[in-house]
């Protein structure tokens, strides 16, 4: 695939300044000075992109690449061609993601409408009341409440709506088509378009001619350098506060009821559901489409695989599966059996038919 106008290639970074920038050892300096310009899969890399591997399953895909450096581990230097330098690290895969950050810093964040634009769009609505730092930019049909606080180097997009007396820090992205309401957002975070922050959350009693509304009047607490991809909902707390650790990345399409905890790096994958006063602690890994119980506990560190439906407590550590969600181990011999099970019954179907 050629390059594309949605993410340009970078002007040019080479090769040695790229290896100290990312704490990596270049194989052979005489390829120092060669430019990189943007990144790509190792089959189809060519002399000014760069790739990485993780084993030797790549020594197939390496007869076509001709990068400008391959990044690797020690251990996968000699499967490189000659003609290809190496980028020589620990991690490549940080490593990679770091370089893509480097010659690609446009795509980390939800793409503007109008990139060249400074300042407060003639067409967004600025409550006079909102308090907006320098650096501040407020995209075309974005609406800004009464009382809002907005940190500098934060960029709000367009339709995008801040309800009054929001909170956000400094060098956030809140990207098109997003509302925030009743809450308050720190550092460097990024919501992407379509998400929706603050609203109700999901709370009736059963009352003599059907269910009534319970008021909802908590807010929503962001922390640092969180990400919350698009079309999820984060609902306000009833009477305490729904919280997003620090650092912790939530993708699309994420259900986060009224009044749960989540704790710091966190990592939530598309159409989890998690039901109201769920305490998630740090560290804890949820795949997608797993649906969280409300009133439960969930310890640190640990990993929830997807689809799965969690019932009760998971202690801190654990892995977890299936529905009713059991430890991982079990789940996985629950599944042997019941393919073992339908394979005999088959066979013997089978011979019946004969």
């Amino acid at each position: 695939m050629d390059y594309n106008a949605f993410f340009p290639p970078h002007e040019g970074l080479r090769l040695k300044e790229i290896a100290v920038r990312l704490g990596a050892e270049l194989s052979d300096e005489a390829f120092g000075d060669r430019r990189v310009r943007s990144i790509a899969p190792v089959s189809r890399a060519k002399q000014d992109q760069l790739c990485y591997i993780l084993s030797r399953k790549n020594r197939d895909e390496l007869l076509t690449c001709d990068a400008a450096a391959v990044i690797c581990d020690e251990s996968l230097k000699s499967i490189v061609p000659d003609h290809i330098p190496a980028l020589i690290c620990k991690n490549p895969h940080t490593i990679f993601a770091q370089a893509g950050e480097l010659l690609h810093p446009s795509a980390m964040r939800p793409s503007a409408v109008t990139p060249e634009e400074t300042g407060v769009s003639t067409s967004a609505h600025v409550d006079p009341t909102a308090k907006l730092e320098p650096g501040v930019i407020v995209e075309p049909f974005a609406v800004i409440g009464a009382n809002v606080h907005i940190g500098s180097g934060t960029r709000i997009g367009p339709g995008a709506i801040i309800g009054a007396e929001v909170q956000i820090g400094r060098d956030c992205t809140i990207a098109g088509g997003a509302s925030v309401l009743s809450a308050l957002i720190g550092n460097g975070v990024i919501i992407h378009n379509g998400v929706r922050i603050g609203q109700d959350g999901f709370g009736y009693a059963p009352g003599p001619r059907g269910m009534i509304k319970i008021v909802q009047i908590g807010r929503v607490i962001i922390q640092d350098h969180v990400e919350i991809g698009a079309n999820t909902t984060v609902d306000r707390g009833t009477m305490d506060d729904t919280v997003i650790g620090e650092g912790t990345k939530i993708d699309n399409q994420v259900q986060i009821g009224h009044n749960v905890h989540i704790g710091r790096h966190c990592g939530i994958v598309s159409k989890v559901g998690i039901a109201g006063s769920t305490r998630i602690g740090d560290g804890v890994m949820i795949g997608g489409a797993a649906g969280i119980n409300g009133h439960i506990t969930i310890g640190d560190g640990a990993q929830i695989a997807a689809m799965s439906g969690v019932v009760s407590d998971v202690p801190a550590g654990a892995k977890v599966g299936g529905t009713p969600a059991r430890p991982i181990k079990h789940f996985l011999r629950d599944m042997a059996d019941i393919l073992a099970r339908a394979e005999e019954r088959d066979r013997k179907t089978g011979d019946k038919n004969v």
